[in-house]
């Protein structure tokens, strides 16, 4: 069934169930073949509004802060699993009451708040460094030289009293080769431990759902590491694999200026307020009905309704002349986007909206004055 793009209220992200259950699906196959657990990570997409959909394919979602750990109990119905770079005294003990398993990321941080866990019966971790680069990016590579997150293996001489579990998470956005070539470095660096332990959450970034990924071969790797501990639950928490390419920021082109030769459509959304990974990356979306310019096409940029400068992405050529007035349609943007928009300048926030299997759409939230002044004061 088409979308009808122009009938969608703009700024707003629009979710498709349809596609979200598709992802479920082939997602809860994987684990079922494999024999292995997997769980929603909430720091790719903490839609709750559609948590009732993930309870049907997931085993469980993990938590990065108190927040998403309260709202992992309050929407999934589930305890989480916890993992932050650093707990404070602040939160931990209401931590301990949304969390059935807690991973730690020094041994200094094990050995402060691990005891107060282990005697709330919480299975508590350690997140490992595997020092096995497989992420180009710098900034989403948690392997680069220095790296603050997870402990090596020349830090840890022996399991501390009480650990259970090690915890790594060393991909984005990668396919079952990567995942390979970080269980060899595991078990290389790692592997004296493993038989001593009940579990091994292998973090996220398996992207599954995208299309090509051969889910066999991930399948079969899963599979022949099970074998090789079977003392060992596997858990893995994908983020993106969930969301992919499952819904949309609808737009609207306000205006349209051309200056030194570059023509830039304007729009009612900020790529830094409201899509921050196609700066951060950087990145380029998909447009609907757009492409990447060929020689001789009119080209235009795209840019963003906040102060910042760099608030632009480009360059797209349409297959129609673009006007005033029309909808502008990026793909792709329900992962890593929600999550992570501010109310810089005050700028109109982008409404939520859910497509449901019968084709009518749901608003589920809406924004307004309110929201931006109570983040103020």
């Amino acid at each position: 069934m088409e979308i009808d793009f122009s009938k969608i209220s703009s700024p707003c992200y629009l979710l498709d169930e349809g596609r979200l259950r598709a992802n479920l699906g082939l997602i809860a196959g994987v684990a079922e073949r494999a024999g292995v657990q997997v769980i929603l990570a909430l720091k790719a997409c903490a839609m709750w509004p559609v948590f009732s959909v993930f309870r049907e394919g997931v085993h469980g979602a993990t938590a990065s802060s108190l927040s998403e750990a309260r709202l992992v109990g309050e929407e999934l119905g589930t305890l989480s699993h916890t993992y932050a770079p650093v707990y404070t005294d602040g939160d931990f003990e209401e931590l301990l009451n949304h969390s059935s398993h807690l991973t730690f990321n020094s041994l200094g941080q094990y050995s402060r708040f691990a005891p107060r866990a282990l005697i709330r019966g919480v299975s508590c971790g350690l997140r490992i460094n595997p020092e096995c680069s497989t992420v180009a990016t710098d900034l989403y590579n948690p392997c680069a030289a220095g790296s603050r997150l997870g402990v090596t293996a020349a830090e840890l001489e022996r399991l501390p009293e009480g650990l259970e579990g090690f915890h790594f998470h060393t991909l984005c956005e990668s396919g079952p080769e990567e995942l390979r070539m970080t269980l060899e470095a595991v078990e290389e660096r790692f592997g004296r431990y493993l038989p001593h332990l009940k579990w091994i959450n292998m973090g996220g970034g398996h992207l599954m759902t995208r299309e090509g990924y051969d889910a066999g071969a991930l399948v079969s790797l899963l599979v022949e590491f099970r074998r090789r501990y079977p003392n060992l639950e596997v858990i893995l928490e994908p983020g993106s694999a969930f969301t992919w390419r499952t819904g949309w920021l609808v737009a609207t082109i306000e205006d349209k200026i051309e200056r030194g030769g570059v023509g830039t459509l304007m729009v009612d959304v900020s790529f830094a307020c409201h899509m921050p990974d196609c700066l951060e990356m950087p990145y380029k979306p998909s447009i609907v009905g757009a492409h990447e310019p060929r020689e001789g096409e009119r080209r235009w940029r795209v840019g963003g309704n906040c102060c910042l400068a760099g608030d632009w992405v480009g360059d797209w050529a349409f297959d129609h002349e673009p006007k005033v007035g029309e909808r502008l349609v990026f793909e792709d943007m329900i992962h890593y986007t929600m999550v992570k928009t501010t109310m810089f300048n005050g700028v109109v926030h982008p409404s939520i909206a859910v497509r449901r299997m019968d084709g009518s759409v749901d608003v589920v939230r809406r924004f307004g004055y309110e929201d931006y002044k109570s983040r103020m004061g």
